[in-house]
């Protein structure tokens, strides 16, 4: 696994923010291939609703923000912005596909609740 980092830290320091699992990555790359989207980011958000305070947001992007925290992993770029980087500190993305579910799989350990759906969460 590779980690994402917050650049912008005093003195060189480093908070994990963000794990992409090689599966999720070559999930990812096979998405921006299918749609002719090489050249794309991931970026993760939270933004407020769901069922719960925060809902996970998976998009492609081209357009890295000036605060957003930038990283290079198995080949994709990821972005969060700063607001949302607060919310996933740890967290971790995978992709599975077997005969139980298919999807990207957010796990992480900030949320002091999840729904059913595992889209939103509470903080």
């Amino acid at each position: 696994m590779v980690r994402l980092y917050f650049h912008k830290l005093p003195q060189g320091e480093s908070v994990d923010v963000l794990t992409l699992t090689e599966s999720a990555a070559a999930k990812v790359r096979e998405l921006f291939a299918r749609d002719g989207r090489e050249g794309h980011a991931l970026r993760l958000k939270v933004s407020g609703g769901g069922c719960r305070e925060g809902q996970y947001r998976l998009m492609f992007d081209e357009n890295v923000g000036e605060l957003d925290h930038e990283s290079q992993q198995y080949g994709v770029r990821v972005f969060i912005d700063p607001q949302s980087a607060g919310y996933l500190t740890g967290t971790s993305i995978d992709y599975t596909d077997d005969l139980d579910q298919a999807g990207f799989q957010i796990q992480n350990p900030t949320a002091t609740s999840t729904c059913g759906c595992g889209e939103s969460f509470s903080a």
